[in-house]
């Protein structure tokens, strides 16, 4: 019952910026957190970013804290992923995920906490 629908993908030159976004709709649904993950081709999922949806607290992987920002908001069921000074080892499959579960991490940074998943949206940064 829960439908995640990204956009905001796209091509661009490294030191670019890009912003994704991601809309989760349905009709019953409870969120606990949500994220973003990526994957390059050939390797696995990647945990990258993901914000408590009660009080919006972040949390980010280093490879991309300073340079990535999380955000939500509450009333439109959405994230946002505001990505700046892009590299080309961004270049990645961006999915967005919904947790609906209260699995007991204050921050939700694996994929098995996440019940729902967008279908992604690619990035790719060119030099």
């Amino acid at each position: 019952q829960v439908q995640l629908v990204e956009s905001g993908g796209g091509l661009v030159q490294a030191g670019d910026s890009l912003r994704l976004s991601c809309a989760a709709s349905g009709r019953t649904f409870s969120t606990y957190a949500m994220g973003w993950f990526r994957q390059a081709p050939g390797n696995e999922r990647e945990f990258v970013s993901t914000i408590r949806w009660r009080d919006g607290r972040t949390y980010s992987i280093d490879a991309v804290n300073g340079r990535f920002t999380i955000s939500r908001d509450k009333e439109k069921n959405t994230i946002y992923l505001q990505m700046n000074s892009l590299r080309p080892e961004d270049t990645a499959v961006y999915y967005c995920a919904l947790g609906a579960t209260d699995t007991g991490s204050y921050y939700y940074l694996t994929r098995h906490e996440y019940e729902h998943w967008g279908q992604g949206t690619q990035v790719t940064v060119s030099s």
